[in-house]
């Protein structure tokens, strides 16, 4: 059988009992949508962050869209992001009819470049969107001040990184707002689809409960401004609120798993060879993804598939490439970090639940195939 990046199959095992309690609680109740599952979540969730509010919908592509909504972004703003991300991020901006400016990431920790942020701010800008990648948090104090200098908004992308610190403070605490995704493969994962945005802006928060709900203020078919249907469901929030008890324990296998990479695969970087994770200066990683690199990377995944090691790249085709997004006329080689990257970068299986057999084996299989390369 081979091994793969990600498998919830384990946790649901140790976790079945807990699973099917929550999905019983909720038919039982008489309520599936908008009920008390959903708002003891929120409040639960905004209290784990330390901040005032939280409102949940039906993905973390949403909540990316409707919390830039909700913060006044739209059609004729421009939003600065970084195209190393998933395609959601910047399908979000694409949505709100704002258009999506790309700055490179750091080459050693492939976090947003945030010295390159001024240099593309126009008039038209209107929000600064950091992505908190792999688990751990982009360099804030410099987009912070830059949106206080310039009259900026700044939303957090938190779907990568559930519980992790910048110099101790919580990730998605920091700017005006902050999204999440809630999909299963994330630290904090649903067993379907799920997203939410945390804020301590009672407007904020005002308006991302009506965005979600038709644009509609309580009262059914009184819409206030067209908004959407996207509320996040009573039985994703039941059992992410059996799931947020855990998270502190989910983060610290995390964390295991990333050192058992470390001290058994150390030895084999450098010599423009192998390059591990690196965790950035004030961070706590959560180690959403393990993503090392490889000047061979496309060999290694090969020999490693064969040794039935089955691996994933976060990501192979960065956004400002993809055709979907071409008309926005980032040539090749404009981002030159983020597009070498894609050539190089790949990631090792990454969850809590993942056995030591398991990392075993495909600890051996990297290690005799980096040899044989």
């Amino acid at each position: 059988m081979s091994i793969g990046v990600w498998d919830y199959l384990p946790e649901y095992e140790q976790e079945k009992e807990d699973i099917l309690d929550a999905v019983g609680t909720v038919f039982a109740s008489g309520r599936l949508v908008l009920g008390d599952s959903l708002r003891s979540f929120e409040q639960e969730f905004a209290d784990y962050h330390g901040v005032a509010h939280c409102k949940g919908v039906d993905n973390g592509t949403n909540a990316l869209k409707l919390g830039l909504e909700a913060l006044g972004v739209g059609p004729g703003d421009e939003v600065v992001t970084v195209s190393n991300t998933a395609a959601p991020t910047v399908v979000a901006i694409a949505g709100t009819g704002a258009t999506p400016v790309f700055v490179d990431v750091r080459d050693e920790d492939f976090l947003m470049d945030t010295a390159q942020v001024e240099a593309v701010l126009t008039p038209r800008t209107k929000a600064i969107l950091p992505v908190h990648l792999y688990g751990q948090a982009v360099e804030m104090e410099p987009l912070l001040r830059l949106a206080a200098e310039r009259g900026l908004t700044v939303l957090e992308d938190c779907a990568q990184a559930h519980g992790a610190r910048h110099y101790g403070r919580p990730v998605g605490t920091f700017g005006a707002a902050a999204a999440f995704s809630f999909y299963p493969t994330k630290v904090l994962g649903a067993y379907g689809d799920g997203g939410a945005v945390i804020t301590d802006a009672p407007d904020v928060d005002q308006n991302m409960a009506q965005l979600r709900y038709y644009g509609m203020d309580r009262v059914y078919y009184v819409v206030r401004s067209p908004g959407h249907n996207s509320r996040l469901d009573e039985v994703q929030a039941e059992i992410l609120r059996r799931k947020l008890t855990r998270l502190d324990a989910y983060l610290e296998r995390r964390r295991a798993v990333a050192r058992r990479y470390e001290e058994a695969l150390g030895d084999l970087t450098g010599d423009g060879g192998l390059v591990l994770p690196t965790t950035a200066p004030g961070n706590d990683h959560v180690y959403y993804v393990y993503v090392a690199r490889h000047p061979q990377r496309d060999a290694l995944l090969k020999a490693l598939e064969k040794k039935g090691v089955d691996l994933n790249i976060s990501y192979p085709w960065p956004v400002h490439t993809m055709t979907g997004f071409s008309h926005l006329g980032y040539a090749k080689g404009s981002l030159p970090v983020t597009e070498r990257l894609a050539d190089e970068i790949f990631s090792l299986p990454m969850y809590a639940s993942l056995s030591t057999d398991r990392q075993d084996r495909v600890i051996e299989a990297v290690r005799a195939t980096l040899r044989e390369l």
